[in-house]
């Protein structure tokens, strides 16, 4: 059972996935672990996360562990045919395709909670969402579950301060071995990987504007001033504002780098960054992309409400053409660049994040159903864990305190 585009593509699916295993140590041994043990045997695992290789291998090593998972995507426009046909192929139930509506897209979500899951891995909150609204009914089993991603997180946290939330949600997003490196690295790489290969675009010597200085964003803006842009940051967030400048980027509001910018690239998980003052004031041939997990930042009806007509240029890139003869071009629709128009993180990366997915989803499936409903951090041991374990992987030696020095760090 499942609903996907195009079977025939299941072989350069496994292709991809065989690709990235081998760049995914620490996931790996999870997998060989799961496969021993079995810590989910008689679970149902409803996954809903940027459908492409290095995801297809997180939902293959929950499998191993005796769960039976149910795959869909957080983003119609991520979703890799290719990936989702050879997870069809290998027996999990799929319901995804690139370019669903969002009708379809959905749809797609509401047949995955349909299994009436354990245990939720979710990337933006939308399972939860459903959970809690249209697909209550499916609700009666869930354990508890895990969130992927910043926006994801601000949603849940808004239910768990009106006391909405229905069962514990660990906070994946905020553990260190992925926030520090997933959302600054991963996301510093990946974007620009995206818009180079759409665009075919020099980024030297253009100037590029970083709207959040957040991890994605300072991870987005040092990638920038590594290949040779002119960076400038706009925030709102004053402790930030001062930190971008003293990693020597111009900061400024919005309504002043619209001028002077040539790509733009958002990184808020806010709505409306990027709106129709904006446009007007903005260089023929600017670039708009976003980076955070909606596609509300860049305001795409305010741009279709300014511009006379629209069509796409090339693949992943739709003009604008505005009253006075000027073209603005947004990538990937407005979405997430990085996936709608790129491959998403390095799987060394990804490696980290998901390793640290799978071990919280463990939490939960071990613990869950004696936590209380609400937003929890990621056990620090996991945290370190997946860190130690990277760091082996990767050949690093790293010392450690002698008795001595432990009882001089313990002291006053």
């Amino acid at each position: 059972m499942g609903e996907i585009r195009d079977i025939s593509l299941a072989a350069l699916g496994r292709q991809k996935i065989d690709w990235v295993r081998s760049y995914m140590p620490v996931l790996s041994g999870l997998e060989s672990r799961f496969l021993r043990d079995r810590p989910f045997e008689g679970k149902k695992i409803a996954l809903s996360i940027h459908l492409e290789a290095k995801t297809a291998f997180l939902a293959i090593t929950l499998r191993s562990g005796g769960a039976e998972v149910f795959v869909t995507g957080s983003n119609p426009l991520s979703t890799q045919d290719e990936v989702a046909a050879a997870l069809y192929e290998m027996g999990f139930e799929v319901f995804a395709y690139h370019g669903a509506t969002d009708e379809e897209y959905r749809g797609h979500l509401k047949k995955t909670l349909a299994c009436c899951a354990d245990i939720i891995i979710d990337d933006g909150g939308d399972l939860v969402e459903l959970l809690h609204s249209e697909c209550s009914g499916y609700s009666g089993r869930v354990i508890g579950g895990c969130e992927e991603t910043t926006t994801g997180l601000s949603r849940l946290r808004a239910r768990e301060l009106d006391g909405s939330l229905r069962f514990p949600m660990i906070a994946v997003n905020d553990a260190e071995s992925k926030c520090l490196f997933d959302n600054r690295h991963g996301t510093g790489q990946s974007v620009w990987d995206a818009v180079m290969h759409t665009t075919n675009n020099m980024i030297s010597g253009k100037t590029v504007v970083v709207a959040g200085f957040g991890h994605c964003g300072s991870g987005i803006a040092e990638r920038a001033k590594g290949l040779g842009a002119n960076v400038i940051v706009t925030e709102i967030n004053p402790i930030r504002a001062l930190e971008a400048v003293m990693q020597g980027f111009r900061v400024m509001k919005m309504d002043d780098a619209a001028p002077l910018g040539e790509i733009f690239v958002c990184a808020t998980g806010c709505n409306k960054v990027i709106t129709a003052r904006h446009f007007e004031k903005m260089r023929d041939g600017a670039l708009l992309a976003n980076a955070g997990h909606f596609d509300v930042e860049v305001d795409k009806p305010a741009l279709c409400a300014v511009s006379v007509s629209n069509n796409v240029r090339k693949p992943g890139v739709r003009g604008f053409k505005m009253p006075d003869g000027r073209w603005l071009n947004l990538l990937g629709e407005g979405r997430l660049v990085n996936l709608a128009a790129g491959n998403g993180h390095p799987a060394e990366i990804m490696d980290m994040s998901f390793a640290v997915q799978a071990l919280c989803a463990l939490e939960i499936c071990k613990n869950g159903k004696s936590m209380a409903p609400g937003v929890f951090e990621v056990p620090a041991e996991v945290d370190a864990l997946v860190s130690r374990l990277k760091a082996e992987a990767m050949g690093i030696g790293i010392d450690e305190l002698s008795e001595e020095q432990r009882r001089y760090m313990g002291s006053y």
